[in-house]
């Protein structure tokens, strides 16, 4: 159990300019009777100018130490909301003092920072940022180069769609919450058991609503039994898994989980996208309720991202929740579904419109289980590699080109080296934005029209990772029409995927149920499709407003 420990009697705000914090301290500060203090305004005080007179004539050295005595001076305080600077986290100090209470990032998209400061009622003179050619590239730099040290709050709050009085009820929940758990970071809902049984792991996965390690290892399978035990996993281990994947792995599973101790049963559905639906969700409980499982049971999604996606789903919601264990089988559940607690089903509408965000407890990946695949689904997870080239790992994109033969051929060290990149990639991106509202939205580059194209087509005759290959050429397409992607990326991307077996077009698709599907797509908002672009290699753009002429010759052009 976790120290009994007052609520914390003081809010630090961080984050970047323009995400709202001095506006929100005030407000936080009257809904909870105290007082706010703005570090900005203390400064000013104190050097009797504006900041922006006290960065040119007394230098940024002198404006840090200043704001780092105010900070200093406000962790002394009783009943206090602050509203730092954008850059007080870079100091260690700052960190530190910022520590002895609850710490909240304000988060937005860089978008939404530049039209925000540009409506601000300051004159551009004391808006650095928004001097220069390209004010938005400087916000992406700069924003970049905090980000690490942004996620170290103890709640973070996206304030792109949310109004100001939104931001201060998250804001309040936020330091509620941590009464209820105490104000340190490595209390129970954090913990995991024994340090010695993650040192391993590829990387640790730290979300608000749990952390769990993920491990990936040539052979790792026979390890399954063994790391749940060390994290602690009682009960019984129900083995949820597809017709295909458990008839040739099974055996080796359930092996490994007897040999650690655990009671363990299995239970398989018919392989196949088709399988992702309530219908059989349905056949799930009840052979949960034949097996008499229990909340302290464990269940084990055995299998590729329909097994994953479709298990997490009844984890979630059989007993009001139970534990869970992601063993993904296939390359695309490696590298993406299996990481970040997205479970759902699918609905005749729409792929994945009934779900939930619930963690597993760990998620084990055994890569040599990858060359027992058919190659057009080992094909379809390269799909999902190069998207994570494409919007953040500039340089995993010459691996791919420079080592396609070892990639495709399956070399061991390759391939555990590229997927625990890839997983390195998604766990990073989840842990900043839990539950898809800010940055986590990059993650979709491709699926707007991948998951249109799947819809269209009734799922199952087209592979998930073959459509979001030809997304993603929609959406380098539409960014090209629109002057923002470089055509030199368009041809990039063109050609990694031809190199690893993905198409580019997909004849024959009915493009007025593609553009139907879209219009259903989760991602809209206000009837009004959010689209992932790319400014260039590791620069996505979320955007919204794309002419509806332009999304409809595009998706002509490559389904028609």
């Amino acid at each position: 159990m976790c120290a009994s420990i007052s609520r914390a009697r003081r809010i630090f705000l961080t984050g970047f300019s323009g995400t709202g914090k001095s506006s929100v301290a005030s407000l936080v500060a009257k809904d909870l009777g105290w007082t706010a203090v703005d570090t900005d305004d203390e400064i000013e005080a104190e050097a009797g100018k504006p900041v922006a007179r006290v960065f040119a004539e007394d230098g940024e050295p002198r404006f840090r130490d200043m704001e780092a005595q105010a900070i200093a001076r406000a962790a002394t305080m009783d009943g206090v909301v602050v509203a730092t600077g954008g850059g007080a986290v870079l100091s260690e100090a700052n960190r530190r003092a910022m520590a002895t209470g609850v710490v909240v990032c304000l988060e937005a998209l860089p978008e939404t920072i530049l039209r925000r400061l540009r409506e601000a009622p300051e004159p551009v003179s004391e808006r650095p940022l928004l001097t220069g050619l390209d004010p938005l590239a400087k916000i992406i730099t700069l924003k970049s180069s905090r980000a690490a040290l942004y996620a170290l709050a103890d709640a973070t709050v996206h304030t792109d769609t949310l109004s100001l009085e939104d931001v201060t009820r998250e804001v309040v929940r936020a330091w509620r919450a941590s009464g209820e758990r105490g104000v340190w970071r490595d209390e129970e809902r954090f913990r995991l058991p024994d340090p010695q049984a993650f040192s391993d792991a590829a990387c640790v996965v730290r979300a608000a609503s749990g952390s769990y390690p993920v491990f990936v290892g040539w052979g790792a399978l026979a390890e399954l039994g063994a790391r749940m035990r060390a994290l602690e996993l009682e009960g019984r281990a129900l083995v949820v898994s597809d017709e295909s994947v458990l008839s040739a792995h099974g055996e080796a599973a359930l092996s490994s989980l007897r040999a650690a101790g655990y009671e363990a049963e299995a239970f398989a559905f018919p392989a196949g996208e088709a399988s992702k639906s309530l219908t059989t969700v349905e056949t799930v409980y009840d052979w949960l309720v034949m097996q008499r499982a229990e909340r302290r049971d464990t269940i084990v999604a055995f299998g590729g991202g329909v097994v994953g996606d479709l298990a997490g789903f009844v984890a979630a919601t059989y007993l009001r929740g139970m534990p869970f264990v992601q063993a993904p089988t296939s390359l695309l559940a490696m590298v993406d579904a299996s990481i970040g607690g997205k479970v759902a089903v699918d609905h005749r509408e729409g792929k994945n419109l009934v779900g939930a965000f619930y963690h597993p407890k760990m998620v084990l990946q055994d890569t040599s289980l990858l060359a027992t695949l058919p190659a057009s689904v080992l094909r379809e997870g390269f799909a999902e590699i190069v998207k994570h080239g494409f919007i953040r790992d500039g340089e995993m994109l010459d691996e791919l080109e420079s080592e396609a033969g070892a990639l495709l051929s399956l070399d061991p060290d390759a391939t555990t080296r590229l997927v625990r990149r890839n997983v390195w990639i998604k766990a990073d991106v989840v842990s900043k934005d839990e539950r898809d509202t800010g940055l986590r939205a990059i993650l979709n580059y491709g699926h707007t029209v991948g998951h249109a194209i799947e819809a269209a087509t009734g799922y199952g005759r087209v592979l998930h990772g073959e459509a979001i290959a030809v997304g993603m050429m929609a959406a380098v397409e539409i960014g090209e029409r629109l002057g923002l992607t470089p055509p030199l990326v368009r041809e990039r991307q063109r050609r990694l995927l031809e190199r690893y077996g993905l198409p580019v077009r997909m004849p024959g698709v009915d493009a007025d149920a593609v553009l139907g599907a879209i219009a259903l797509d989760k991602k809209v908002a206000g009837k009004d499709v959010r689209w992932v672009l790319l400014r260039d290699v590791s620069e996505p753009v979320v955007r919204a407003g794309v002419p509806l002429d332009l999304v409809r010759e595009v998706v002509a052009a490559l389904v028609g």
